[in-house]
């Protein structure tokens, strides 16, 4: 499996298999492990329904009980528009089959829209576990605009049989404070359901592209939208991958400020290294308490399956939880959908990668 691997990083197998870490060391994080339920959430203000959601996450799908999470997400029918999304593959106008490429491609959950999911709901709501997406950014909207809103009640997720519910947040963007409230009181209401919560922290603002370089993934930005994401409760994060870094520097520029930094962010927690940049993002995940799961990113065709595993063996080797992967999957028939996700949980099972 290792060597498998090794040939799909190609030039970057070293660079990325070999990587030991010299910033946040990860005897200081709480790892993915088959009891992680028990170590880091029964702990917590968790309800024992919750508790038992959240280990239907954990213990389904090839990864079960490993700690480990392979999610597909098919939201993009909305956030994306479902003509652009689903041009590719026309087969997945037809929510039985997200969910079954979830079943099929061994995944521990299903994320899509109220509507999917309450159209299978008495057929599949019992043989995988549904993450009901609850906000999203239409672009019907002329002129379109970034804003999530709401898109039904939690009640209404508990009601179809989701274990889990996940929303967006548009930090850094003028809409950003409504949506903290108004995702904060829906997370309170899912925990009072017995259902766990999953946080897509996005950074959103036309200022974050500064000198030719798109900050929405530096690390110090995306980092502090995870310690947001956080700080509201969210048992799962899920973020892009960090490619660059120093968005607070790039943004304090011309007797203008920004936010707050401290140089050693740069000095000494990070380095240039992808699985350093993605260590802080889990570090200001509360060190791993709460779980990072990366985003797959779009389709670009050929090199999906490497791009994929690259982003799996980065988040693993940072300390992540796994990879929430969707377009690599579903722009393309059933049976390379299902090989693409298999390759990424292949990751997460070979022990000889490990955490750098």
């Amino acid at each position: 499996m290792a060597k498998n691997i090794a040939e799909l990083l190609g030039k970057d197998a070293d660079y990325l298999l070999k990587h030991q870490s010299k910033t946040i060391s990860k005897d200081r994080l709480h790892l993915p492990n088959p009891n992680f339920v028990d170590n880091i959430f029964a702990q917590s203000n968790r309800s024992p329904q919750v508790l038992r959601s959240l280990q239907q996450l954990y213990g389904t799908g090839r990864l079960a009980n490993t700690g480990f999470l392979s999610i597909l997400p098919i939201d993009q029918g909305i956030e994306h528009s479902a003509g652009a999304s689903f041009a590719k593959n026309p087969d997945y106008f037809d929510p039985e089959n997200i969910v079954k490429l979830a079943i099929e491609g061994g995944c521990n959950a299903v994320a899509t829209t109220y509507g999917a999911l309450a159209l299978m709901s008495r057929k599949y709501a019992h043989r995988i576990p549904f993450i009901v997406k609850i906000n999203h950014n239409e672009l019907l909207t002329y002129p379109n605009k970034a804003d999530e809103i709401m898109f039904g009640s939690v009640e209404d997720a508990w009601n179809l049989g989701a274990v889990a519910v996940g929303a967006t947040i548009y930090f850094g963007s003028e809409n950003a404070t409504r949506q903290i409230q108004e995702v904060s009181a829906a997370f309170e209401q899912a925990r009072k359901l017995g259902l766990a919560t999953i946080l897509w922290c996005y950074t959103r603002n036309n200022a974050f592209k500064q000198g030719g370089v798109d900050y929405h993934v530096s690390a110090d930005l995306t980092g502090q939208a995870n310690h947001l994401g956080v700080t509201i409760q969210a048992d799962i994060i899920k973020q892009k991958l960090a490619e660059n870094n120093g968005g607070y520097k790039a943004l304090n520029t011309g007797g203008s400020s920004y936010g707050k930094l401290d140089e050693r962010i740069y000095s000494e927690l990070t380095s240039e290294h992808p699985i350093d940049l993605c260590r802080y993002q889990v570090a200001n995940c509360f060190m791993g308490r709460a779980g990072l799961i990366s985003s797959g990113g779009e389709s670009k065709g050929a090199s999906d399956l490497a791009d994929a595993v690259r982003t799996a063996v980065i988040n693993k080797r940072a300390g992540g939880m796994g990879l929430i992967s969707g377009r690599k999957a579903f722009q393309r028939p059933l049976k390379e959908g299902v090989e693409i996700l298999n390759a990424i949980q292949d990751v997460y099972l070979d022990k000889s990668v490990d955490v750098a």
